[in-house]
């Protein structure tokens, strides 16, 4: 076997009475792709920071390249060939893309003049190797988060690391970005370079990686090789115990009406004639490829952005709605999908967040009622079994499926009728994950209509009561219940489903519907990121081309 790239030897660290970590041992070999999971707070970011050089460790040792190293920075890590591409990427938003790669990769001193030309076409060949379209003279600031990444990724191929580390590469990018994501993956792989790669989603762990250890409260419990277990055994070790229902059953019944949109469009998003009922007691999934329309669609609805042709109906009332606090006022809730920058505050305390949209009920003729606000929170904390010290804490010190539920209770504490989740669980753990589909299924069965917006198909496929499937600003099928992976993504794709062909088929050849060949093809093709298994169950795939 090769000598380990990076070794770290029963290293601990701890934040004064708080033990990060607890004698964890890691390796990494030249040509691997080794996943590193845990819950949220299990220690994953605080052993990146130390492999980074941000944080010392308090004992242990580190070897790069059979070396021992005893004060790492973050600079000596960068001489050592370790990068580490970060789910927010930390790029100047003022200065040009080339002039972002420059500043990592050029070692020239202060007073010698700058090549502004081999300076653009260095940066115009390693966006091209990567395949982003991207000019490098773009102004960082104008890019969206995933072409930030892709930026980052770049800069770590041109500076030749040795060790990459991916924290939540694939959280914010579209399809076809991921596609590109994993060609640089396996090409750095067939490089001889090492990958950390850090993600919640388990299909791509077993799509990608060759070992993967587990870390849970701060020790390393489990290093194996991935053909050597399988989803189940894997989540148990992560959340330390068995997580039977990740996808609780349904047990509501769907009631009357709450939203009926008829022909709903606005030209300002590219949505146009949206027709969609959601019922009380039900979960409707909206399904589509990344720029389908989802997103768009629910921001009209919460009115974030006017819909100008169409109609809304709430209860069976007809309404107009230009602001999201005509929404409020008409019992719509909408969680967004961002919840760091759009679903809660994180310098604010937990109780801030909690009783933000509801301010005119809670401190009525503006008269502050701390108590109030303090015991609404804390009935939302064990609720919700949100974990924290109180509801004083600030909405930072949680962990990102804590910070979810926050956002949930946010909404929640308006009483909504109609509840619209955009990407409800989004780069949490397995275990949060579960907590809050168990909490998603207890609303409706306790009478909320629920949209819900995933980009996750297993977590539509699991979840959903009928299933929405949007395509190019419109909605393309409504499928029922225990519908499967290919017809979802053939609707997304705008390929006729089997559930539509059943009855056509089963006239005129009196045999049952088969997704044809080109239907896979495309299901495999476009698959990844939305989804590939057929059912939830059935996601444990192996190191097949993603």
């Amino acid at each position: 076997m090769a000598s380990p790239l990076l070794q770290l030897t029963q290293v601990t660290k701890s934040f004064g009475a708080v033990r990060a970590l607890s004698g964890v041992s890691f390796e990494l070999l030249p040509g691997e792709v080794h996943a590193l999971l845990g819950e949220n707070g299990a220690g994953k970011s605080t052993l990146i920071k130390i492999i980074t050089g941000a944080h010392q460790p308090d004992s242990g040792n580190i070897r790069i390249g059979g070396k021992e190293v005893r004060h790492l920075t973050p600079t000596a890590a960068h001489r050592h060939g370790i990068a580490c591409i970060y789910q927010q990427p930390a790029l100047f938003p003022d200065l040009s893309v080339a002039e972002n790669i420059g500043l990592r990769l050029e070692t020239t001193g202060a007073l010698r003049p700058v090549a502004w030309n081999e300076r653009r076409q260095r940066a115009d060949h390693l966006l091209k190797r990567i395949g982003a379209a991207i000019s490098s003279e773009a102004e960082v600031r104008s890019l969206s988060m995933p072409e930030q990444q892709l930026v980052e990724i770049a800069c770590a191929l041109g500076a030749g690391a040795r060790i990459v580390i991916m924290d939540e590469p694939t959280a914010s990018l579209t399809q076809k970005e991921q596609h590109l994501l994993f060609a640089v993956v396996r090409e750095l792989r067939a490089n001889g370079v090492g990958i950390i790669y850090i993600s919640h989603r388990l299909e791509e762990i077993f799509a990608l990686a060759d070992r993967v250890t587990v870390l849970r409260d701060g020790q390393s419990v489990a290093v194996t090789k991935l053909d050597n277990i399988n989803e189940t055994a894997l989540i148990k070790l992560m959340v330390g115990r068995d997580v039977t229902q990740i996808y609780p059953p349904a047990d509501s019944l769907p009631k009357e009406t709450v939203l009926a949109l008829r022909k709903l469009g606005s030209a300002s998003n590219g949505v146009h004639d949206v027709s969609l009922d959601v019922r009380a007691g039900e979960i409707v999934g909206l399904a589509g490829l990344v720029g389908a329309g989802r997103t768009e669609l629910a921001e009209i609805i919460f009115g974030i952005t006017h819909g100008d042709s169409g109609d809304i109906i709430i209860n069976g009332k007809t309404i107009s709605i230009r602001s999201p606090r005509d929404a409020i006022a008409h019992g719509i809730a909408y969680v967004p999908e961002d919840r760091r920058r759009h679903g809660v505050i994180l310098e604010m305390s937990i109780a801030a967040n909690t009783t933000m949209a509801i301010h005119p009920k809670i401190f009525p003729s503006t008269h502050l009622r701390p108590s109030a606000e303090k015991n609404l929170t804390n009935d939302y904390i064990k609720n919700l079994d949100i974990r924290t010290y109180g509801c004083d804490a600030p909405a930072a010190s949680l962990s990102g499926g804590n910070q979810q539920k926050v956002a949930l209770a946010r909404w929640l504490a308006t009483n909504p009728k109609l509840l619209i989740l955009d990407e409800p669980t989004q780069g949490v753990d397995i275990g949060a994950k579960s907590e809050i589909h168990k909490i998603i299924r207890r609303l409706a069965k306790e009478g909320m209509a629920v949209l819900m917006i995933s980009s996750d198909l297993p977590e539509i496929l699991g979840m959903s009561d009928r299933i929405a499937v949007m395509r190019e600003g419109t909605i393309t099928a409504i499928l029922p219940a225990h519908s499967n992976s290919h017809d979802v993504m053939s609707a997304a794709l705008g390929q006729a489903t089997s559930t539509k062909r059943s009855q056509k088929t089963s006239d005129d050849e009196g045999r049952a519907p088969t997704v044809d060949q080109y239907d896979r093809e495309a299901v495999a093709e476009h698959g990844r990121g939305l989804g590939s298994s057929d059912t939830p169950e059935n996601s444990n795939q192996k190191k097949s081309a993603p």
